[in-house]
């Protein structure tokens, strides 16, 4: 059996390109009995860029919700927060004291911002081996990631092994990275990667009239209703195509090479897909993000189970490195 291993930053609330690109495959992933799967919510990672708290609570809930809406399983799996198994940073300081800095150094996440380092934290710079811990914890094999990752996770194999070498037997396992070749890249409201970064989101569990105005946004050329227009480079029809049946993409494509359809009939036509494909996972979202008290529940008995297999892996750690008898 597999152990698979994926986890979400609690920097904001998940948006459509998370639930497309990240989430629903990873619940996909989760229904294969041969799968063991291990979902958390990284809002210890979000401490990097993110320093309300009040706002990070209301994002981890948030996360949670949709992950449930969209039909994990949390009781034939272990689902749980970070920061509350604290063998999370435990473990992430003993491995920091076997990471060299140049690898460190070499990572994307701290090399994308290096240019600016006044706006560097000791965190953002330290991220990939608190991204080690979490992995090494739990003896996961396959970590599903985007091609960004994949550095990462070659750096937690590579600290694994450093620590393996000096244990003298093999007391973390070595994560392979799963990439999905297959995965595209989700189109945000003007064109470029749908990001929180680029404020270009589309947030499907927003109320109906907030949704259509988001909606509206989306960027279109100046092409007038009666002209042809080209669906293979508009950003409403490649949404559009996404989430509708097939039989839905090949109307709309026929209206666009037909002409006498316009952008905002094709936006319309998108919004009512929202509110049609997710009308029961935006129906179990608010549920949750209603009822925070079984919410709380089902992450408490998640993190009870994540702690105690966290907890014997970092007894072999300590036991190795002279911390316990």
């Amino acid at each position: 059996m597999a152990r698979i291993l994926t986890g979400i930053q609690s920097s904001g609330r998940p948006h459509l390109g998370n639930i497309l690109g990240a989430i629903k495959p990873a619940i996909e992933l989760s229904k294969n009995p041969q799968n063991e799967s291990f979902f958390f919510i990284a809002d210890l990672h979000s401490l990097t860029t993110l320093k309300n708290g009040v706002e990070r609570a209301e994002y981890v809930r948030a996360i949670a919700a949709t992950w449930l809406a969209f039909g994990f399983d949390y009781q034939k799996n272990v689902f749980w927060r970070q920061s509350r198994v604290q063998e999370h940073t435990e473990l992430s300081w003993y491995l920091n004291c076997f990471t060299p800095f140049p690898m460190l150094a070499n990572a994307t996440s701290f090399k994308d911002k290096s240019e600016k380092l006044a706006d560097v934290n000791a965190g953002l710079f330290t991220y990939p081996v608190l991204q080690a811990a979490d992995i090494l914890l739990y003896n996961a094999n396959i970590i599903p990631v985007g091609k960004d990752q994949k550095q990462h996770l070659e750096m937690s194999k590579d600290i694994a092994h450093r620590f393996n070498i000096l244990a003298g037997e093999d007391i973390l396992v070595l994560p392979e990275p799963q990439i999905d070749e297959r995965i595209m890249t989700i189109p945000g409201l003007d064109g470029q990667k749908m990001s929180k970064s680029y404020h270009n989101y589309i947030d499907i569990f927003l109320p109906e009239n907030e949704l259509k105005k988001i909606t509206k946004k989306i960027l279109s050329d100046s092409k007038q209703l009666e002209e042809p227009k080209d669906p293979d480079n508009d950003i409403t029809f490649q949404l559009y195509s996404l989430v509708a049946s097939q039989a839905e993409v090949e109307t709309m494509r026929q209206n666009y090479l037909n002409g006498g359809y316009g952008y905002g009939h094709a936006k319309q036509a998108l919004f009512e897909c929202f509110l049609e494909v997710f009308a029961e996972p935006r129906r179990i979202f608010n549920y949750y993000m209603e009822n925070t008290e079984e919410l709380e529940g089902i992450l408490v008995e998640g993190e009870a189970k994540a702690r105690e297999i966290a907890q014997d892996t970092i007894g072999k750690v300590r036991k190795v490195l002279g911390f316990s008898s």
